[in-house]
């Protein structure tokens, strides 16, 4: 069921104060220092080719045919449009409920989404937007110009992983190798994810480098999901896993509430080494952040905007 208050009026004012803060985050950084290979008659030399009949005499290299006495002629790269993907894992872990104020790590994940592809529409002509659970991938395809903003608002408003047809597993690997299936054009892949995946959220990462797409991962993170357990009164729980439905009877004491935080801290630097190892963007974004502030916070870490 579609969320009416996800992206209300408030909302989309505010993208468009956003839009206006990182006009530069895709005219700047990003798009001049990612240029396609092809070659043709854009403004920086590429290399050589020996002349063929019909090739425009405008590019010989004079100078090259008066050592050699044989005619080339000049190939430049050819600066095209960058393509910007953004993944956004709808899984059961995402929408797990808070229990107060603070939105779910899926409410923050989509809202960050819809504004990274507001502000690449805002500068770009070419913006896609993915929604992925259970091995699967929803794929909008490529739209241009501010307006379209509306058919990606529809698809983060309306999907989740029960419109995904599954029981909600995360399974990113499985999910990713379907984006990539349906998606030809190359560019910045986004992933917005908790990175919580049994089988390891490195051959996610992996797939999307090795598909050539230029990676950034988002790990979105609940501050208070530990703080919770104690909150919850007795001493004896039932966890019950979010995805799985797997139950584990506990006995909460201080020792393992303190061992339940370290281990979600060492997921997350987990994860940052990973991508530092493979020189990929990263940032963490806290649930109990303003989505506003931390689409600003990710764009400064990722050096994106002056």
């Amino acid at each position: 069921m579609a969320d009416a208050s996800l992206f209300d009026a408030d909302f989309e004012r505010r993208l468009e104060g956003l839009a206006l803060v990182a006009r530069r985050v895709f005219e700047g950084r990003l798009r001049a220092e990612r240029r396609s290979k092809k070659s043709g008659a854009g403004v920086e030399f590429a290399d050589h080719r020996e002349y063929a009949p019909g090739d425009d005499f405008r590019f010989v290299d004079v100078r090259l045919f008066g050592r050699t006495d044989r005619l080339f002629v000049k190939l430049f790269e050819e600066e095209e449009d960058l393509s910007v993907h953004v993944l956004v894992d709808v899984s059961r872990s995402m929408g797990v409920e808070t229990g107060d104020a603070t939105p779910t790590k899926l409410v923050i994940a989509k809202r960050l989404a819809a504004a990274l592809a507001y502000i690449a529409l805002s500068g770009l002509d070419r913006v896609s937007v993915a929604t992925m659970a259970d091995g699967k991938a929803k794929v909008l395809p490529a739209v241009r110009g501010k307006a379209r903003i509306h058919r990606v608002l529809e698809l983060l408003r309306t999907e989740s992983h029960e419109t995904m047809g599954g029981p909600g597993a995360t399974d990113l690997e499985g999910a990713v190798r379907a984006f990539t299936v349906q998606t030809k054009k190359r560019g910045l892949a986004i992933l917005v994810s908790d990175l919580y995946d049994a089988r390891g959220f490195e051959l996610a990462i992996d797939r999307l480098r090795h598909a050539r797409f230029e990676v950034v991962v988002l790990q979105i993170w609940d501050p208070r999901e530990a703080a919770r357990l104690d909150a919850g009164g007795g001493r004896d729980l039932v966890l019950v896993d979010s995805e799985t439905g797997e139950r584990r009877e506990i006995t909460l004491t201080p020792e393992l509430l303190a061992r339940l935080s370290e281990a979600q801290a060492k997921h997350r630097q987990r994860a940052a080494a990973y991508c530092r190892q493979k020189q990929v963007a990263y940032a963490e974004v806290a649930s109990d952040v303003p989505w506003d502030q931390s689409v600003l916070r990710v764009l400064a870490r990722g050096g994106l905007v002056a």
